[in-house]
């Protein structure tokens, strides 16, 4: 079965892109009604992304492709 987690580059990735713009987690979270923890778990590789407020979080973050309902 292939590995369905973020890459860890992905991931790291888009922590540079929030500090680069000086928005915290929280702050980003906040700003797409997404739970803080949740996108905390997407960045550190911890969801796999799949589907729901993971899913969604990734998109936004720009770790992965696909679309997000607004």
């Amino acid at each position: 079965m292939a590995d369905t987690y973020a890459p860890e580059q992905a991931c790291k990735d888009a922590r540079e892109r929030l500090e680069r713009k000086g928005i915290t987690v929280r702050a980003f979270a906040a700003q797409h009604e997404i739970h803080e923890s949740t996108v905390y778990a997407v960045l550190n590789g911890q969801k796999k992304c799949l589907r729901g407020e993971a899913h969604r979080a990734a998109v936004l973050l720009g770790i992965k492709e696909g679309t997000v309902a607004q």
